[in-house]
């Protein structure tokens, strides 16, 4: 525990240089529905496999800095990828307000994923 929050107090500091970052959501394309098994019998390998999926995240969650998913691209299958804005801790405000310039330039509402 004590770690961790040495590792998000760092994440904030990032936040004094910077007003927002920008990175992908997932570090791999995005798994199909039923790819991902829950119910694994063996808890580390369940979250060696979800790695890709929850590395950029974590930090985020850790620290209690806010974030937000925005689904600006598709695969090749037509599988919603993400980018993630993410903001110092209290930056809602202007995270919410990139994040609906961002909707405006490039609507998202109307692309649904094939299922």
């Amino acid at each position: 525990l004590q770690t961790v929050q040495q590792a998000a107090r760092a994440f904030g500091e990032m936040f004094r240089r910077f007003d927002l970052v920008l990175s992908p959501v997932c570090a791999a394309p995005p798994p199909h529905i039923g790819e991902i098994d829950q119910n694994d019998p063996i808890p580390l390998r369940f979250l060696e496999r979800n790695r890709p999926y929850v590395c950029f995240t974590s930090l985020y969650n850790a620290s209690g800095c806010p974030a937000i998913s925005l689904p600006l691209h598709v695969t090749a299958d037509g599988l919603p990828v993400g980018v993630m804005l993410g903001a110092p801790f209290g930056g809602e405000e202007r995270l919410l307000s990139v994040a609906a310039e961002i909707e405006r330039a490039r609507p998202w509402f109307d692309r649904l994923p094939p299922v």
